[in-house]
């Protein structure tokens, strides 16, 4: 749990969108950020006067380009500034925490070159209740998976530290961590339950063990 506990009716209807491909951001989730354009460091130092809230979104490679950049997937998770600080040289390194998902209603004009939108939260409140987020993980079988995952990319991992997350965490830390595709990324987010998100990350990294696809001439131990 964050010491941030919003409930519905704390929750901005129209808020900034940050669009990056790969970068998966989950309900409960810490992702870390180094902001350094002009119009992303004016999103970020809008949203901490203004609730610290902004949403993490994917590029949608089969939508329309549009004439302010590209189209987007409709599913994204508003996410809270939980940590900041400034760089010498004008750089700023956040962490945002993810909240809860939302769908895209529209989007609205641009402001200070950032793009915002209009979001629908009501098919996600049960990412603000702590109690339904049981994963119903098979754990043994999901680590053992994770093994040969890390071992096809020659991976080190703190074991022990994999051993001592909760179900929960260990689900949203890997989903979020593991260099998936930008359409698996998307499709963990979207997952309905916390067990079906559990069961799609089973699922790719049994498909990662059996064996990635490699550039010629690469190896992996």
């Amino acid at each position: 749990m964050t010491v941030f506990h919003p409930y519905p009716e704390d929750l901005p209807s129209e808020f900034a969108v940050f669009p990056l491909t790969g970068a998966l951001l989950l309900p409960r989730g810490k992702l870390p950020l180094n902001i350094f354009e002009p119009r992303y460091l004016a999103m970020t130092l809008d949203s901490l006067a203004t609730g610290r809230m902004f949403g993490m979104v994917q590029p949608d490679p089969q939508a329309p380009r549009l004439d302010h950049g590209p189209g987007l997937y409709r599913v994204g998770c508003l996410g809270r500034l939980s940590s900041f600080s400034e760089t010498d040289d004008g750089k700023l390194l956040i962490t945002l925490t993810g909240l809860i998902r939302f769908t895209i209603d529209s989007e609205l004009d641009l402001v200070r070159g950032y793009r915002r939108v209009r979001g629908d939260f009501s098919r996600f409140t049960d990412d603000l209740d702590v109690a339904a987020q049981a994963a119903d993980l098979e754990r043994e079988k999901l680590l053992a998976a994770l093994r040969g995952y890390f071992a096809q990319r020659g991976v080190d991992a703190n074991w022990d530290a994999i051993r001592r997350m909760s179900d929960d965490a260990l689900v949203v830390t890997l989903a979020m961590a593991c260099p998936f595709e930008p359409v698996e990324k998307q499709a963990l987010l979207e997952a309905p339950t916390p067990a079906e998100r559990a069961a799609t990350l089973l699922a790719l990294l049994q498909m990662g063990a059996a064996g990635p696809d490699l550039p010629p001439g690469r190896s992996v131990s």
